[in-house]
């Protein structure tokens, strides 16, 4: 079945890791897959125009059923192989609404550290402000204190929403690329314990970005927050 799906993917890319741990976690290796490079603007390609016109990564087809919004294609993988794998929506209205509440703020953590990380990317040259970046680094730790709150009230072992989820799909990328980013283990230690407890889960450890292993760390944007 998996030999129908077919993903186009940049390493280092939390909405592609989300759509790649879920791949794993429904024991749905087997995929076509192909990495492309940002640098070199591949994911501008007419290959992954013609899956995904935004020119956005990923791009997944399953057949001839198309999503690319990382956390539809996680939804979606979830509903079509329920009985397949591993879990990702609990049963327990508490729990479910719960996860479907913190993957979706999880969106909201990409974003803010996408604004801090990419500013100069973001920003033209002429409109990039000291201000803006003040405000966008305030926002950013406002909403890692908020998650280190959210991580105080999980119980020791325990995932965001109990058991593991797409809540952690989702969430886990954000926050190991803020690690990989110098986030301060000492200012968030809850963040760090979580980052610990998932690292070496298989369907995490089988799709780590390939240049992490390669560079521990890739740079210190984020270490005074």
């Amino acid at each position: 079945m998996a030999k129908s799906m077919t993903l186009l993917w940049g390493a280092g890319s939390p909405p592609c890791w989300r759509v790649m741990i879920t791949l794993e976690e429904k024991n749905l290796q087997g995929y076509k897959h192909k990495l492309l490079s940002f640098e070199k603007e591949d994911h501008k390609s007419q290959e992954v125009l013609q899956i995904n016109p935004r020119g956005q990564l990923p791009a997944f087809k399953h057949g001839d059923d198309i999503i690319n919004e990382s956390v539809g294609a996680c939804l979606y993988l979830e509903n079509q192989f329920k009985s397949q794998g591993n879990k990702l929506i609990p049963d327990s209205p508490p729990q479910q609404a719960l996860m479907y509440q913190r993957m979706m703020e999880g969106l909201t953590l990409t974003e803010k550290l996408n604004l801090v990380a990419f500013y100069d990317l973001y920003a033209p040259e002429g409109e990039r402000h000291d201000s803006a970046v003040k405000r966008n680094k305030d926002n950013l730790v406002a909403e890692l204190q908020r998650w280190e709150g959210y991580l105080e009230n999980v119980a020791a072992g325990s995932y965001l929403a109990g058991a593991f989820s797409l809540a952690d799909v989702v969430a886990f990328p954000n926050i190991a690329y803020a690690f990989r980013y110098g986030l301060s283990v000492g200012r968030y230690p809850k963040l760090a314990k979580y980052y610990s407890l998932l690292k070496d889960r298989p369907s995490i450890k089988t799709t780590w970005p390939p240049q992490w292993y390669q560079i521990a760390q890739r740079s210190e944007i984020l270490k005074d927050l």
